[in-house]
């Protein structure tokens, strides 16, 4: 048998340019699913419109808040699974450190989607009960949404959020 022959017959994964693309695409992909998951899991980068003035002072805003601390307790309940266009009412429970309901002088529920800012809505939420606040809302797209309800209680405004997934009908 010639050399030619036998350079011929070897395998393709044993050859080292094979083994470098492989391992070129393999980094590729791994490195494009991290990217994707910190995409998914991390801040989504919402900016408020008056993001300066609200930042103004902030270490002594920080330190007056934590010293009007009322020490509530918050328990947002959104229903899972939410679907496309079907309402569904989100609640909120507001309870002091010894477990008794609090009333707030308003409770807003924000709805804020990452990837469009004109389909972020807000609505006022209703009291059902001593500190048991609902609103009945709907979201318009499928996908990722990040809630807030924000609980304002004389010239404080406290608030409790959470990423929520809406799916199709």
């Amino acid at each position: 048998m010639t050399t030619q022959a036998k350079l011929t017959n070897t395998p393709a994964l044993r050859n080292p340019w094979i083994i470098g693309w492989l391992g070129l695409v393999a980094t590729v992909l791994i490195v494009n699913l991290i990217m994707v998951y910190f995409a998914v899991s991390t801040n989504p980068g919402l900016v408020n419109a008056d993001y300066y003035d609200r930042g103004q002072d902030y270490e002594q805003t920080l330190v007056s808040r934590q010293a009007r601390d009322p020490n509530w307790t918050m328990r947002a309940d959104i229903p899972k699974p939410l679907r496309v266009g079907e309402p569904d009412m989100v609640r909120v429970v507001l309870v002091d450190k010894a477990g008794q309901p609090v009333d707030a002088d308003a409770v807003t529920f924000h709805a804020y989607r990452p990837s469009d800012a004109a389909r972020d809505f807000s609505l006022p939420m209703t009291r059902e009960d001593r500190g048991r606040y609902a609103v009945k809302a709907a979201f318009p797209l499928i996908g990722a949404w990040d809630t807030l309800i924000a609980v304002q209680s004389g010239a404080d405004e406290y608030s409790i959020g959470e990423r929520v997934t809406v799916d199709g009908h």
